[in-house]
């Protein structure tokens, strides 16, 4: 199924929680924090500009690496995997 985000929204694919500790301590399921990282799957046509009715373009694009603040955007699920939909200002920035 294909996910095109409306308007000043993104659809963010979340990266994969830590299994283990840097020192090799296996963590469970109770104790893995829900990781702040993701990567841009697709973004939308961007926000309407009410002065002259433009679309205002994004500063992410499709594949960047992304951080979010913590509890940013809306979970949904498409095939089984879990992503967020949110607006560009609850990204904090791009890793490069």
């Amino acid at each position: 199924m294909k996910v095109r985000p409306l308007g000043d929204k993104i659809l963010v694919k979340r990266d994969e929680a830590a299994t283990k500790t840097e020192s090799g301590i296996f963590l469970p399921e109770s104790a893995k924090d829900k990781p702040k990282r993701g990567k841009v799957i697709a973004v939308g046509d961007g926000i309407l500009n009410k002065d002259n009715g433009q679309r205002i373009p994004f500063s992410v694009k499709k594949g960047d690496s992304v951080i979010f603040s913590s509890y940013s955007g809306t979970e949904v699920k498409i095939d089984g995997d879990a992503f967020l939909i949110m607006t560009e200002e609850d990204i904090l920035g791009v890793i490069e």
